[in-house]
C-alpha cells in the first residue's frame, strides 16, 4: 500500500486544483461574455488590419508612367452593348490576346465582346456595334481594325481567346471561348483565317465556356488545348425576384456562381490532321467540382513535362501533375494549392528567382490574393520532382491585405521596370450593382506592383504611376506586350460596359533588356512549354514559354527578361518541350532573338 501524503502537502494540492478551475470557470466566462467578433466588411478600418494595408514606398522606387495611349493607337474598342439583364454570364466580361499572327513581328491584338444581354434577339446581335475585333500592329504604335479583311468577326457573346500553332505550320491560329459554342480560326498565311471549329472538333458542347490554355502536354510536338467550363447556367424567370445578402450589399440570385452547379472542363488532345479528341475525364482533368475560369500549363515541377493549374471560383482550385502517360493525379491539397476562395485570375512566373514558377491568383473581396510560392528549391533543398509543394506567401511580402476592398480579374507578372524581377498587374472591377443605378457595375481601381526583392517583396506603385491608376473602371481581362517596340511592356485592360486602355510604358530606366522567341521542331513551331534561362550580370532568371494565361486573356508567345544595368547576357539556354537545348554565349543586349531547336 502506497505511503499517505502529509495532511500540508494534500491541502496544497488541494487549494491548487480548486485554484485552477475556478480559474478555467472565469476565462470560459469571459470567453462566452465577449462578444463576437465582426466579420470585415470591406471599406473600413480596422486595427491590425486596413491600418497595415499600405508600406511607404522605398525613395528608389521607379519613376515610371503609364500614359493612356488608346485614341493616339487608334483602339477604339468598347464592351458590351445594351443594359445588362442581370444574367451572370454577362458580367463575367471579355478578355484580350496579343499574337503575332501575320509573323511581321509586331504583336497583334485580339479582343473578345459581348455584343448584347442575354436578352437580345439574333438579329440584334448581329446587327450590334459590340463585336470581336481583331487589330493589326501597324509598327508605329498604331493598329489597324482588320476583322472583315480577316475573317475573325463574330458577333456574339464571347469571352476568351488564345493564340497557338495547332497544325504546325508556322502561323498563329485563333480559339474563341463563348457562351455558348467555342470557334477555332485557322491561319491561312495570307492575313486571313478560316473558321474550322466544327471539322477540327472544338466546337462543342455547348456551355458556358471561360479559360483557353494551348499545350503539348503529352510531348509528340503537337499543341493540345484545354477549356475551362464555368457554371451550367440556366435562366429560370422566377429566380429573378430572388436576391441575397453579401457584405451588406443585396445581390440577385442570378448573379451568384453559387446559385449554378459546375461545369466540367475540356482537354482536346491534337491528333495531327487538323483533329482535336477531347480526352478531359480519360485524363483526370475534367475538374467537375470546379467552377473554372482560369488555367496554366506549366513544369511545376521540372520533371520535363507541363503540368496543369486550374483556378475555380468558389471551389477548391486543382492541381494536376502530369504522369508522364497521358493521364494526371490531382495533387491539390498534398501540394497546399486547393485554396478554397474565388479565383479568378492566373499569373506564373519566378518572382523570387531561384528556378521554379510561383503562381499568383486574383480573388473577390475580403479573401485577400494570393501568391503561392513554389518550394522546389526552398530553404537552400531541393524538394523530389514527385512531391509538389507551395506555401502562401502573400501577406508576408506586400500583396495579401492590400487587396482586401478590391475583386481581382485580369493579372500578370511582367517586368515593367527591366531590372531583372517580376512585377505584378492586377486588372480590379466590381461584380455589385451600383444600387443608384442597377444597370452599372461599381468600378475599381487597378493596382501596379513593384517587387523590390525577394527579401521585401511588392509595393504597391499605381497612384504614382499615371493617371489611369487613379482612376476607377470595371477591369476583366488584361495582358500585356511591347507593342511600340520601344523595349518595355505596356498594359491592355478590357473594362466591362466601356473602352479598352491600352497603357503605354513611358519609363526611362537606362535598365537593359533581351526578348526570347523559339522555333521548335515538330508541330509546335512556337516552343510553347519551353523554359529559358538567361544569366546577366551574374543574375539567373527563368521564364516558360507561353505559361501565363491571366484572366480570359494571353500575352505575346515570346520571353522578355529586364537585365538592370548588365552590359552583356553571359548566357542563354533554352530547353525545348522535347527535351533539346541550345546555348547562346555573350549576348548583345536590346534586342529580339530567335532561337531555333534545329541550327
Amino acid at each position: 500500500m502506497p505511503a499517505r501524503l502529509p495532511r500540508r502537502h494534500r491541502q496544497v494540492i488541494r487549494w491548487s486544483v480548486i485554484g485552477i478551475a475556478a480559474l478555467a470557470i472565469v476565462v470560459v466566462l469571459v470567453v462566452k461574455m465577449r462578444p463576437e467578433p465582426r466579420p470585415y466588411r470591406p471599406g473600413e478600418r480596422v486595427d491590425g488590419i486596413s491600418d497595415s494595408l499600405g508600406r511607404q514606398l522605398p525613395a528608389e522606387y521607379p519613376r515610371i508612367q503609364f500614359t493612356d495611349a488608346t485614341l493616339q493607337a487608334r483602339l477604339d474598342f468598347v464592351h458590351f452593348q445594351g443594359a445588362r439583364s442581370v444574367q451572370l454570364p454577362e458580367d463575367m466580361g471579355s478578355g484580350a490576346a496579343w499574337g503575332d499572327y501575320d509573323n511581321d513581328g509586331d504583336p497583334d491584338l485580339y479582343l473578345c465582346n459581348f455584343a448584347g444581354p442575354l436578352t437580345a434577339s439574333p438579329q440584334e446581335l448581329v446587327a450590334s456595334p459590340a463585336g470581336n475585333r481583331l487589330y493589326r500592329n501597324n509598327g508605329d504604335g498604331t493598329f489597324s481594325d482588320v476583322t472583315v479583311p480577316s475573317k475573325t468577326a463574330f458577333q456574339g457573346l464571347s469571352l476568351g481567346s488564345a493564340w497557338g500553332d495547332y497544325d504546325g505550320d508556322g502561323y498563329l491560329d485563333l480559339f474563341v471561348t463563348n457562351y455558348g459554342r467555342n470557334l477555332l480560326f485557322r491561319n491561312s498565311g495570307d492575313g486571313s483565317f478560316e473558321e474550322v471549329s466544327e471539322s477540327a472538333g472544338v466546337d462543342g458542347p455547348t456551355g458556358f465556356w471561360s479559360g483557353a490554355s494551348w499545350g503539348d502536354y503529352d510531348l509528340d510536338g503537337r499543341l493540345d488545348l484545354y477549356v475551362c467550363g464555368y457554371v451550367q447556367y440556366t435562366y429560370d424567370p422566377k429566380d429573378s425576384a430572388r436576391v441575397q445578402v453579401q457584405y451588406h450589399a443585396t445581390v440577385p440570385f442570378t448573379l451568384n456562381p453559387s446559385s449554378y452547379s459546375p461545369h466540367r472542363n475540356l482537354l482536346f488532345r491534337n491528333q495531327g490532321g487538323g483533329r482535336f479528341i477531347e480526352v478531359a475525364q480519360q485524363a483526370g482533368v475534367d475538374n467537375s467540382n470546379g467552377r473554372s475560369l482560369s488555367a496554366a500549363w506549366s513544369d511545376f515541377n521540372l520533371d520535363g513535362r507541363i503540368d496543369l493549374y486550374v483556378a475555380n471560383d468558389i471551389s477548391d482550385n486543382a492541381m494536376f501533375q502530369n504522369r508522364g502517360d497521358g493521364t494526371f493525379q490531382e495533387v491539390s491539397h498534398t501540394a497546399a494549392v486547393s485554396d478554397y476562395r474565388g479565383a479568378m485570375g492566373l499569373g506564373v512566373a519566378d518572382w523570387d528567382n531561384d528556378g521554379d514558377q510561383d503562381i499568383f491568383i486574383s480573388h473577390w473581396i475580403a479573401q485577400e490574393n494570393a501568391l503561392l510560392n513554389n518550394l522546389r528549391f526552398a530553404f537552400g533543398v531541393e524538394l523530389s520532382a514527385d512531391h509538389m509543394s507551395f506555401f502562401d506567401v502573400a501577406d508576408e511580402v506586400g500583396l495579401g491585405q492590400i487587396a482586401l476592398d478590391y475583386i481581382g480579374w485580369g493579372s500578370f507578372f511582367f517586368d515593367y521596370d527591366n531590372d531583372g524581377r517580376q512585377d505584378l498587374f492586377v486588372a480590379n472591377g466590381s461584380t455589385f450593382q451600383d444600387e443608384s443605378s442597377p444597370p452599372k457595375l461599381i468600378g475599381m481601381r487597378d493596382l501596379l506592383f513593384w517587387n523590390r526583392s525577394e527579401e521585401e517583396g511588392f509595393f504597391e506603385v499605381g497612384r504614382v504611376s499615371g493617371d489611369w491608376f487613379q482612376q476607377e473602371a470595371v477591369g476583366r481581362g488584361a495582358s500585356y506586350a511591347d507593342y511600340d517596340g520601344d523595349g518595355d511592356l505596356d498594359i491592355l485592360v478590357v473594362n466591362h460596359s466601356g473602352a479598352c486602355r491600352l497603357l503605354r510604358n513611358d519609363g526611362e530606366t537606362g535598365n537593359g533588356w533581351i526578348r526570347v522567341r523559339l522555333r521548335a521542331a515538330g508541330g509546335n513551331t512556337f516552343g510553347v512549354g519551353g523554359r529559358v534561362e538567361i544569366v546577366a550580370g551574374g543574375v539567373r532568371q527563368v521564364q516558360e514559354m507561353g505559361a501565363q494565361p491571366s484572366y480570359l486573356s494571353q500575352s505575346p508567345l515570346e520571353l522578355h527578361f529586364g537585365l538592370a544595368r548588365a552590359t552583356v547576357v553571359e548566357r542563354i539556354t533554352v530547353t525545348f518541350p522535347g527535351g533539346a537545348t541550345q546555348t547562346l554565349t555573350e549576348v548583345e543586349p536590346g534586342q529580339s532573338i530567335l532561337v531555333s531547336e534545329e541550327q
